[in-house]
């Protein structure tokens, strides 16, 4: 009687280790899945920019500076070796976009272009997603480090090489509170 107990103690233990194997290997394909969607939306993203470039690039004659830190920034951030260089990178691109919807405002004649407003709807849209994408992958990073951290899933966790996934963050500077000057006296026609 006493070899039936052990022999079923011995086998919740094998299924508790299996199923908290396989519970790891989900959060870890998730978490994968979820970067995989951020991929896409970026690759997105890459794909409008030469278009808005080019579209804005005759109207924008003095701010040729913008534009080429916008088209490096992309340059860098699809052409990144690894996923740190490669979030810095957008981080970047992110601040530029910013910089350039920022200066398109100063265009009358630029922000009546129907080409340029679809462009600017289109990137405007991608970057919704990116943040609703950043987000779901977030959210996957809490789930599977959790897992990873808590007893008793670190325990196999550990014996099996699981490791804690890093969280997308907000470029340094991100969170400080933009400065808007609603001011009309500087610019009278």
């Amino acid at each position: 009687m006493a070899g039936w107990i052990i022999l079923a103690i011995l086998a919740a233990i094998v299924v508790w280790v299996i199923s908290a194997y396989n519970s790891l290997v989900g959060l870890k394909n998730q978490v994968d899945a979820a970067w995989r969607q951020i991929d896409v939306q970026l690759k997105r993203r890459h794909d409008l920019i030469p278009n808005l470039v080019e579209a804005v690039k005759g109207y924008m004659q003095f701010e040729r500076d913008t534009l080429t830190q916008v088209v490096e920034a992309r340059n860098r951030a699809v052409n990144a070796s690894d996923q740190g260089t490669r979030l810095a990178a957008e981080s970047q691109l992110t601040a530029g976009l910013g910089r350039l919807f920022a200066l398109m405002e100063n265009y009358p004649q630029l922000k009546a272009d129907q080409n340029v407003m679809r462009l600017q709807e289109e990137l405007t849209t991608t970057e919704n997603q990116i943040a609703f994408a950043r987000q779901a992958y977030n959210d996957s990073v809490m789930q599977l480090n959790t897992r990873v951290e808590t007893f008793p899933g670190n325990v196999i966790a550990n014996n099996f090489g699981f490791r804690q996934a890093d969280y997308f963050k907000a470029a340094p500077g991100d969170e400080a509170v933009p400065r808007v000057d609603l001011s009309m006296g500087a610019k009278q026609a």
